[in-house]
């Protein structure tokens, strides 16, 4: 509902009014990222094998795109270190568009060795946060953009760009971040090549004021170019944050199974958006994912076996889906899920 309309009422507004879906998107995607964004912050190393158990439950549950990985050194993150071979399992599933987590040159040559779909370049608008995740300046990263689109377009590879902007809403090592510095290497990002851009609500210090605020005006910038939402639950504003993103016409968000997540050289950065949760609520509000939520529940049963004893997150678990609005969610399957983005 916007000012304009509020304004136009006498009174409160209507029940009828309330309850119209004009506000909304009719479809919305969510990507999977638990397999890079939440593994990469728990210590234990998850098997192959149930990795790609994981990947083909997602499928079958009806996500469509899936971030399985990251093409960084074994050394730093060995719980990612069978990427290669999650890209070659993921790319045998027809329809599913597998991207993966790249930090420099040498990791988005991989990704397009292995033909996967999308790398997603990861810059920070925290000088800091730069500097201790990337060990690269944002001047510095966005040069490396450069010189992956340039890698790209000699090779004819068909993978695509996606530059997403971490710490934008604020950043624990710096503290306040600036608006115009986050727009700023948007536009940069944008001019070294890169297809697409994403915003990152790194440490949870978004609220849905500061996001609508933000993605409104990054998409003044980009407009259809700025394709996703990524949001940390860290103080429970996550699933808040993408109903202000929507407001801007966002239609893709990044969640993560369980709500498992984290950034290394990021403190407090804890747990994404809960998959989940995310598509109990957006299918709720009737914009269709095409996910079978019960589906994704007997997946998040069978992972939170996998990795009994870490700390796991989400609501919808605990509660369950209520018992009248269950025969609705399993019926999305049929209408069959796709990427708006491909």
């Amino acid at each position: 509902m916007t000012k304009q309309q509020l304004g136009s009422q006498a009174g409160p507004p209507s029940l009828s009014h309330v309850g119209s879906t004009s506000a909304w998107p009719t479809h919305a995607i969510v990507r999977e990222v638990g397999l890079r964004d939440g593994l990469q912050s728990i210590s234990r190393v998850l098997p192959t094998a149930r990795k790609q158990q994981w990947i083909r439950a997602a499928y079958e549950a009806g996500q469509r795109e899936i971030e399985v990985g990251s093409f960084v050194p074994a050394r730093l993150l060995p719980q990612l270190a069978d990427t290669a071979e999650l890209v070659q399992f993921a790319k045998t599933l027809p329809g599913l568009f597998v991207s993966v987590l790249v930090p420099n040159l040498i990791g988005a040559q991989r990704a397009m060795d292995e033909q996967a779909d999308m790398m997603l370049v990861p810059l920070s608008a925290s000088h800091a946060h730069s500097v201790a995740n990337l060990r690269k300046t944002p001047k510095e990263a966005i040069a490396e953009v450069a010189r992956m689109r340039a890698e790209r377009d000699a090779r004819g590879s068909r993978t695509r760009l996606e530059v997403g902007i971490g710490t934008a809403f604020g950043c624990t090592l710096q503290g306040r971040v600036e608006a115009d510095d986050v727009l700023a290497l948007l536009r940069d990002a944008l001019d070294a090549g890169a297809d697409q851009v994403s915003l990152a609500d790194t440490v949870g210090h978004a609220d849905p004021a500061s996001v609508l605020a933000l993605f409104s005006a990054a998409r003044n910038v980009a407009g259809d170019r700025l394709c996703c939402g990524h949001f940390h639950d860290t103080r429970g504003l996550a699933l808040a944050n993408v109903i202000a993103a929507l407001q801007t016409g966002i239609e893709r968000y990044d969640a993560s199974l369980a709500g498992i997540g984290g950034c290394p050289h990021a403190p407090g950065a804890s747990g994404n958006a809960a998959t989940e949760d995310l598509v109990y609520m957006l299918q709720a509000m009737h914009i269709q994912t095409g996910i079978d939520l019960p589906r994704l529940l007997e997946l998040r049963e069978q992972v939170a076996d996998w990795l009994a004893g870490e700390s796991l997150h989400g609501t919808l678990w605990r509660a369950g889906i209520p018992a009248h609005q269950a025969p609705a969610f399993p019926s999305s399957i049929r209408a069959g899920a796709s990427s708006a983005l491909i």
